[in-house]
C-alpha cells in the first residue's frame, strides 16, 4: 500500500514568522485519515524567518527529531542544555517526563527543517537533548542511519523501535530497502524528484508505506529524502 500526499495536500500554517506544512494533523489543522502512521505522530515540514522561533514550550512522553535542511535552530531547555544545529545535522529530544524548551533561529536567513515526533515506548522515561554530526551523513547512494531505537551503531538513540534515515540520490541512482513483516514506513523527499515503487514524488511530498517487503527509490535526478522505518 502507498498512501500519497501531494505537497499541495498538507496542512498549513502562515503567521508571519512561520510558514509551516503538516503531514498529520497538528494544531488547527485536523483530518481524521492523518492522526500518525504507527507510532509516527507527527511531521512538519517548518521555514522559520530570522530572528524568531518558538518561545518556551513545554513537550512529555514525545520522542522529537529535528532534521535542519538550511540554516541552523539553537535549543535552549530547563535541563541547561544549550545547542545550535546547523543544516544536515540531527537534534533528538526525548520529553518524557518533562521538558521545556524553546527554539530560535538566531540566523540571518531562514532556517528550514522537518520535525518528527515519535511516540515512546514507555511513559515516564528520563528527558534528554542531544544534537549531532553523524559520520557519513552527507554521502550519497545510500540510507544512512540518523536516529534509531533498534540498537544500530552509531546512531542517535530513541525510545521506540524505529529508524530515521536520509538518503542522498545521484541522478539515475538506486535505493533499496526492506521493510520487516508488519512494519510501515514514511517517507518524505526535500529536495529532487525521485520515484518509490513506480510512485512518482516531488520534493516535500509525503509518502505512508505499509503491507510491503521492499521500497525501490529511483532518482529523477539528484535528490535527497528521509524514510521512517516504523513498527506497525
Amino acid at each position: 500500500m502507498l498512501d500519497y500526499r501531494p505537497f499541495n495536500s498538507l496542512g498549513r500554517m502562515d503567521i508571519g514568522w512561520l510558514s509551516a506544512r503538516y503531514h498529520f494533523s497538528f494544531s488547527d489543522y485536523a483530518d481524521p485519515a492523518r492522526m500518525g502512521w504507527g507510532p509516527l505522530r507527527v511531521w512538519n515540514d517548518d521555514k522559520i524567518r530570522p530572528r524568531t522561533g518558538f518561545d518556551p514550550h513545554s513537550h512529555r512522553d514525545m520522542e522529537i527529531i529535528t532534521y535542519v535542511r538550511s540554516g541552523a535552530i539553537s535549543h535552549e531547555d530547563n535541563l541547561g542544555n544549550k545547542g545550535r544545529t546547523e543544516a544536515g545535522q540531527v537534534q533528538v529530544m526525548s520529553a518524557g517526563t518533562g521538558i521545556q524548551h524553546a527554539e530560535y533561529n538566531l540566523e540571518e536567513s531562514d532556517t528550514t527543517l522537518f520535525q518528527i515526533w515519535i511516540m515512546p515506548n514507555g511513559k515516564g522515561l528520563k528527558p534528554n537533548w542531544e544534537t549531532r554530526t553523524l559520520p557519513g551523513v552527507g554521502d550519497p547512494g545510500r540510507l544512512i542511519p540518523l536516529a534509531s531505537g533498534q540498537g544500530i551503531p552509531g546512531t542517535m538513540p530513541i525510545n521506540q523501535d524505529a529508524t530515521l534515515y536520509v538518503a542522498h540520490l545521484v541522478d539515475g541512482g538506486k535505493i533499496e530497502h526492506r521493510l520487516a513483516a508488519g512494519r510501515k514506513a514514511y517517507l518524505v523527499g526535500f529536495e529532487g524528484q525521485f520515484a518509490v515503487n513506480g510512485q512518482e514524488m516531488s520534493a516535500r511530498d509525503g509518502l505512508a508505506v505499509g503491507d510491503l517487503d521492499l521500497l525501490s527509490l529511483d532518482a529523477r535526478g539528484a535528490g535527497s529524502l528521509l524514510l521512517a522505518d516504523l513498527p506497525g
